[in-house]
């Protein structure tokens, strides 16, 4: 356990957890290398199979501690691609799905590590919030690029340059959370949920992830010829023979990840 952020293992998921709760859990520099630290042991754990990403306390992230500075003299270029970049890199590229279980709201570039997780739970009274604009600046850590892909363009503007709170629900109807559930079951339904999908086969959770996430940024024949190479690899697969033969004996596969 780092001191800004919590690390728990439940049975094959991992709870990594925003850990300054009098700050909203606002990013600072330490933040953002125990995060990237708890991210990447969840990611090389093969005992994992599933990552649920939250906060501590009655917010998921009010974003970037603007009392706290930068360090010696980062700049602020130098802060997004040196800071928040790895661990928002590291969600996007780790093959094990992420799941965003968001408490209150998550703002700035709270939002952005929402946006980027696979799956985004919330609860009933949180909110998403996208304020740069009200202090003169733009959305970051890859938002713009996530909004716009979402929503569109004139939606995703829109969003953002009215600084609009999206409510769970309003989130949900947009596509940008897949559930919302009461407030006092989050952090319960968030685990459950993941132990739900790393009963799951670990080798199709992580193609299908590979494949979506190339589908997002690459033409209709690209994504193609990389569905065929990783159904041709998963096809092999001894969990694949498991699948099968669970199916024809009417019981529950017990998948391996080989």
């Amino acid at each position: 356990m780092a001191d800004t952020v919590n690390y728990e293992q439940d049975g094959n998921v991992a709870i990594v957890a925003l850990n300054r709760p009098d700050a909203l859990n606002g990013f600072t520099s330490a933040v953002c290398r125990d995060l990237l630290a708890m991210l990447e042991r969840a990611a090389q754990d093969e005992k994992i199979r599933v990552i649920v990403l939250t906060g501590e306390g009655r917010a998921f992230s009010a974003g970037a501690d603007l009392k706290s500075g930068f360090e010696g003299t980062r700049t602020t270029q130098g802060k997004l691609n040196y800071e928040y970049r790895p661990a928002l890199a590291t969600i996007a590229q780790m093959p094990k799905p992420v799941i965003a279980a968001v408490p209150g709201f998550a703002a700035g570039i709270g939002m952005s590590f929402v946006l980027h997780s696979d799956l985004v739970i919330m609860a009933d009274d949180a909110f998403l919030l996208s304020p740069f604009t009200t202090i003169a600046l733009l959305p970051d850590g890859g938002a713009n690029w996530l909004l716009v892909r979402q929503l569109g363009y004139r939606r995703a503007y829109q969003l953002a340059v009215e600084s609009e709170r999206i409510s769970a629900a309003r989130c949900v109807e947009l596509g940008l959370a897949n559930k919302s559930v009461p407030a006092a079951t989050l952090r319960e339904s968030a685990l459950g949920w993941a132990k739900e999908l790393g009963q799951r086969a670990p080798l199709s959770l992580a193609a299908t992830k590979k494949a979506m996430r190339h589908a997002m940024q690459h033409d209709w024949a690209s994504s193609y010829d990389l569905e065929a190479e990783l159904q041709e690899k998963l096809r092999n697969s001894a969990d694949a023979a498991e699948g099968v033969a669970a199916f024809f004996e009417k019981r529950q596969p017990d998948f391996c990840g080989k």
